[in-house]
């Protein structure tokens, strides 16, 4: 049981964005990945999720590159559409969250809770709306999110620290078994950045998903304990370590780490 990436090589049209990346995420880990602009990041998470403009590499076979595998709790990710993987239990809280004005967050979250575990498994567990309706008023207040926010149009006129909280409502309601956080914590105030910070230890603490936590900075990680920590430079993994990592790059940089090997 674990999102095993093997070997990711991906591409834009004809230029390489991520090269040969391996990494495995347990449930209940969480893992930072940090590096500098441009480094591939969340390229990464776009192609996990299946973005049509990211395709795979093709292996060199000459210098004996082997393919690409992406799996799920064993299943092949590489087959699977992008709705697919979501369903299978793969979220992705995206670095700037959409606004869709007309479309309020309850209706918003009602259908994705559908869609995440099946129109009619959805409506054995909650066989009225308005039991869900309670149920998601419930984890807004427990999350922290003001529950007049789910009345209104998703994202719509929200500030930046609304829709970061938004999607950690996101992630307790949907009950996904691994996530990626694109930069969750990005331009966020300390109270803000705090109140995300403590739903993502609610989420580990209650539901013990697999987590990848993409982001530039230390402040979130003085909040959280990975179990791994990872740097990025361009398109590879240039080293992992523990949580010590995060200080030393507070020190030295990221183009230090770029000429070091893999820690593990």
């Amino acid at each position: 049981m674990s999102l095993q990436i093997s070997h990711l090589r991906a591409k834009v049209e004809d230029t390489p964005i991520i090269r040969d990346v391996s990494l495995t995420i347990q449930p209940g880990e969480l893992h930072a990945l940090m590096g500098p602009n441009g480094s591939g990041k969340s390229s990464l998470a776009l192609t996990l999720a299946g973005h049509p403009a990211y395709q795979l590499a093709e292996p060199n076979s000459t210098a004996g590159q082997p393919p690409t595998r992406l799996r799920l709790d064993g299943h092949d990710l590489l087959k699977l559409s992008p709705d697919e993987r979501g369903r299978l239990g793969l979220f992705l809280a995206f670095q700037y969250p959409a606004e869709i004005p007309g479309v309020t967050v309850q209706n918003f979250l009602w259908q994705a809770f559908q869609a995440r575990f099946g129109a009619d498994q959805a409506r054995r567990h909650f066989d009225k709306v308005i039991k869900f309706r309670d149920h998601l008023q419930q984890k807004a207040e427990q999350m922290g999110v003001n529950p007049l926010l789910l009345k209104r149009g998703l994202n719509e006129n929200f500030s930046g620290g609304e829709k970061k909280r938004l999607e950690m409502l996101q992630l307790a309601v949907l009950e996904p078994k691994y996530a990626i956080l694109d930069e969750t914590d990005s331009g966020l105030d300390i109270d803000a950045l705090q109140a995300v910070a403590a739903g993502i230890n609610q989420v580990l603490a209650d539901q013990r998903p697999g987590m990848l936590i993409i982001t530039h900075y230390r402040r979130i990680l003085d909040h959280l304990k990975p179990n791994a920590v990872h740097v990025m430079i361009d398109g590879r993994i240039a080293r992992s370590g523990g949580a010590e990592l995060v200080a030393e790059l507070e020190r030295q940089g990221y183009r230090s780490d770029h000429s070091k090997q893999d820690d593990g």
